[in-house]
């Protein structure tokens, strides 16, 4: 899956690659510590009593098609996926270890440090995008198994979105119902937006660019992840005593 540069000369940040990294840079903007349910949607989820399967559903999409973390670490996992198998079992592997937590952070109120687990988060980025330029084996003197990887960032990656619906008052009534929703909501976004991601990344391989510049892409993705956890470590550090 990976690539084995011959050279760790990086080349210009063009095209994709600086596509990516301006998302990384644009995280320094108001939206800088993550990706939030506000305004609207805020008000919605706080003023529900019953189930509202198809709002949640709706909540759940837009809130993984916005949650630029999440699919900053998914393009790095189908980064040099090739054929849409791999990626279903890759995504499918991220799938089932976000569902896990994120039912189990909501529904047994499991509680954890949002800027951590945001921190980590970041640092799933970074870890993918140096596994992708080849540098656990290149530097380091061995590989990590990368299906268990996914599973384990996507354990932290629903503990993520569960902390942002903790953040709210939600009511007890229905509240099965509406968390699996947000679920089902959360699969279909990132379906879709991996659809089109893969899309571009199919039509991108027919050039000669692709191979050319997947070490300066990669680069500046493990940045978008350095910045993202740097964000989130710095906030937890200077967030006021309790």
């Amino acid at each position: 899956m990976n690539l084995l540069f011959t050279n760790f000369r990086l080349p210009s940040l063009t095209g994709s690659a600086l596509s990516i990294l301006a998302i990384g840079f644009s995280l320094f903007s108001a939206s800088a510590f993550g990706h939030t349910i506000e305004g609207g949607d805020a008000n919605f989820v706080q003023a529900i009593d019953g189930p509202a399967p198809m709002p949640f559903m709706y909540l759940g999409a837009k809130h993984m098609v916005t949650g630029y973390d999440h699919l900053l670490f998914l393009v790095g996992v189908i980064f040099f996926l090739y054929r849409p198998k791999h990626v279903v079992q890759y995504v499918t592997l991220f799938a089932i270890g976000h569902s896990i937590t994120l039912l189990l952070g909501v529904l047994a109120d499991l509680q954890v440090n949002a800027y951590i687990i945001d921190a980590i988060i970041g640092l799933s980025i970074v870890y993918k995008a140096f596994e992708n330029m080849d540098g656990f084996k290149r530097l380091l003197g061995f590989e990590l198994n990368t299906r268990i990887a996914v599973f384990v960032f996507g354990l932290f990656h629903g503990l993520g979105l569960a902390t942002k619906l903790q953040e709210f008052d939600l009511s007890p009534n229905g509240l099965v119902t509406n968390i699996i929703s947000f679920n089902i909501g959360v699969e279909i976004g990132q379906i879709l937006a991996l659809s089109a991601v893969f899309i571009a990344l199919s039509v991108w391989r027919t050039s000669g660019s692709y191979l050319r510049h997947a070490f300066a892409t990669n680069t500046a993705l493990m940045t978008g992840g350095f910045m993202l956890a740097g964000l989130q470590l710095s906030a937890f550090f200077l967030q006021p005593p309790i």
